[in-house]
């Protein structure tokens, strides 16, 4: 196995605070987070998924030999789509295109299937994002579309893709 995922830690702030410090891994994710990020973004950040309801949001570390290196969550949606969630994640840049990613999302959609009702979870990347794209489609995630100027990222319209996954019976 080449990670594990597994609930948050107060203790991994630190890790966390490391990982979405960098430009990089940013530019691939949506707006919203400071930059830097610090260890106090990363504690307030884990003390929310962990009392967050554990039916509707489903986030783990990702963790290499125990250290975190990344984040993955699935978030159920609402109304009449309350049986799809939306997965987001990313990954400390070191540790990019040694598969890492696409062992989480295995694990982590394995988990939510088992372990809810939801049937289908889906994941938008944002279209240059060939990796994320890539991650997708190699933990059997369907391209189901292109969704074209659908965002503003770095002062850019730019297209995302719509990928998914539904549950098998």
């Amino acid at each position: 196995m080449l990670c594990s995922i597994r609930k948050w830690r107060p203790t991994n702030a630190a890790d966390l605070a490391s990982a979405l410090s960098n430009k990089k891994v940013q530019d691939n994710l949506r707006d919203g987070l400071p930059y830097p990020y610090t260890e106090k973004d990363g504690l307030e950040y884990i003390d929310a998924m962990l009392s967050a309801d554990p039916n509707d949001t489903f986030a783990f570390a990702i963790t290499v030999d125990d250290k975190v290196v990344g984040s993955i969550g699935v978030f159920r949606q609402g109304n009449i789509h309350r049986l799809t969630a939306e997965m987001g994640y990313y990954l400390s840049e070191e540790y990019w295109g040694n598969g890492i990613m696409t062992e989480a999302v295995k694990q982590t959609c394995e988990y939510v299937f088992k372990n809810s009702d939801i049937i289908r979870i889906y994941a938008e990347p944002f279209a240059y994002n060939t990796a994320s794209c890539r991650v997708l489609e190699k933990a059997g995630f369907r391209f189901e579309g292109l969704l074209m100027q659908n965002a503003i990222k770095n002062n850019k319209i730019v297209d995302m893709k719509m990928y998914a996954l539904i549950k098998t019976q």
